[in-house]
């Protein structure tokens, strides 16, 4: 089945494009999530009309994120954990817990956008990436410190 991709779509393509899916996945995923139209005539007249539209709405929302890419990459964040013997963690930091501090701050950050590769079980200063367009990273701080 032929789709029109209404939003970037990770391993699939960037809005706009006209892709090959199977069909249930279009159906049961792609089309109730809002993220694909059929590719009918009609749909792809229509969608064409409104890509000039949609290229403003995505450069403004990469604009947004880059200002908060650099807002984010001039503070840092501190987790105080407790610690036991030889200052090992109980416990980790996750990204659940990284995405609190975050909104302590007033970063409004989902912690799907904070990539971790496995939780932080030590002391010590760490850079995180977070991901807030799909062409924008920031580096954040974090300190990870006793209580």
């Amino acid at each position: 089945m032929k789709v029109i991709l209404l939003r970037d779509v990770e391993s699939l393509g960037s809005a706009g494009e006209v892709v090959q899916v199977k069909s249930g996945f279009a159906r049961n995923f792609l089309i109730p999530q809002r993220q694909a139209l059929v590719a009918s005539d009609t749909n792809v007249a229509q969608f064409e009309s409104k890509r000039k539209q949609h290229a403003a709405v995505s450069e403004r929302e990469q604009r947004a994120a880059e200002a908060i890419a650099k807002q984010l990459e001039a503070d840092s964040i501190t987790a105080q954990v407790r610690v036991g013997e030889e200052d090992r963690l109980f416990g980790s930091v996750t990204v659940q817990n990284i995405a609190d501090l975050l909104a302590e701050k007033d970063y409004d950050i989902d912690r799907r956008a904070i990539q971790l590769e496995e939780p932080i079980r030590a002391l010590g200063v760490y850079t995180i990436d977070v991901r807030l367009h799909a062409d924008v990273t920031a580096k954040v701080k974090l300190w990870v410190v006793k209580e």
